[in-house]
């Protein structure tokens, strides 16, 4: 299994790693069959995310692939960030081997769970503008 360069720096030299301890947003993401468990802050001023920090738990493209995730939305309005998809992220890393594709899917849903959590603390219902989220905790590895 070949990794691009892009993965390989994102996994040795993550960016954004870290809690935020004010976070106006925190999603938590996971695949109970391998492992992966990645969990996203974000401060939010005027409708831009300021700041983005990720830990995550799991093998190298689930950290390359939080890291470039947090890359791609800081500085964006939180409806750019939720544009954010699996393939741009992918993408941005030069592609991903076809057994670490969930691994894009978590960092998509670590997002969106996260400006949900956003939402919610608003007093706003998140579902019409995130979508449910009620699938964000257990993806199948192998698709």
């Amino acid at each position: 299994m070949a990794y691009s360069e892009k993965v390989m720096d994102h996994f040795a030299n993550p960016r954004n790693v870290g809690e935020i301890a004010d976070a106006d947003g925190v999603g938590e993401v996971g695949n109970s069959k391998c492992g992966d468990i990645m969990k996203m802050y974000i401060k939010v001023n005027n409708g831009v995310i300021s700041d983005v920090k990720f830990k995550t738990f799991g093998c190298g493209a689930a950290i390359a692939t939080s890291s470039m995730a947090t890359e791609l939305i800081k500085g964006k309005s939180i409806d750019d960030a939720l544009k954010l998809t699996n393939k741009a992220v992918m993408e941005a890393l030069d592609g991903l081997p076809p057994v670490k594709v969930h691994c894009s899917v978590l960092a998509e849903q670590a997002i969106k769970t996260a400006v949900a959590d956003y939402y919610k603390r608003q007093g706003i219902d998140p579902e019409p503008i995130v979508g449910s989220m009620t699938d964000c905790h257990d993806f199948d590895c192998e698709s």
